[in-house]
């Protein structure tokens, strides 16, 4: 009985600890940071671009948001900046999965 005991809580504290699908906030952040996206934009306040939180708000509970915020990261476009158009920059990667943690990242404030 002791031993069952053992192997349930082993077996629960490995569940809880699995990093596979984990956010990494600091790897996110500093993605962001090396890709000038806080030029822009910032995580609570509006500056030229919307807030990182005000974005999370709106794709809140979208199935789209994912499919939308990885292009809007990842594939070159205008956007309108003080009546003035200009190119939104991308991420500055090639790895998928850096991307998708960024996106997640965002999603999650």
């Amino acid at each position: 009985m002791k031993r069952l005991f053992v192997v349930a809580m082993a077996l629960a504290a490995s569940a809880t600890s699995l990093p596979a699908a984990a956010l990494d906030a600091a790897a996110a952040d500093a993605l962001v940071r090396k890709s000038k996206c806080l030029t822009c934009h910032a995580v609570d306040k509006k500056k030229d671009g919307p807030a990182f939180k005000e974005t999370a708000g709106k794709y809140k509970g979208k199935p789209e948001a994912m499919e939308k915020l990885t292009k809007h990261v990842t594939v070159p476009s205008k956007v309108k900046v003080e009546g003035k158009e200009e190119d939104h920059e991308t991420l500055k990667t090639e790895d998928p999965a850096a991307v998708k943690n960024v996106v997640e990242w965002i999603l999650s404030l």
